[in-house]
């Protein structure tokens, strides 16, 4: 997954720059090739970085209980000790 996030990346930041290169020559291709890119960017690539930085997470320790406030406020009580 890690090596999958990485190529794709450099083939985002390959194909936006290929299709400002492009641009120059073929005002429509270019535009093109960087909405492809762009739209490859949000719709595919994010999806999947947050997948893989969340997946082995528990979302109930970032969410604000009652629990876990008073959890911060205990902690800021220990640091100002």
């Amino acid at each position: 997954m890690k090596y999958f996030l990485i190529i794709l990346f450099f083939a985002v930041l390959i194909s936006l720059g290929l299709g400002f290169y492009i641009k120059s020559e073929d005002e429509a291709t270019g535009k093109l090739i960087i909405g492809l890119t762009l739209m490859v960017g949000f719709f595919v690539l994010m999806p999947v970085f947050i997948y893989h930085r969340w997946k082995d997470r528990n979302v109930k320790d970032y969410m604000l209980n009652k629990e876990n406030i008073l959890k911060m406020h205990e902690y800021q009580k220990d640091k100002k000790k």
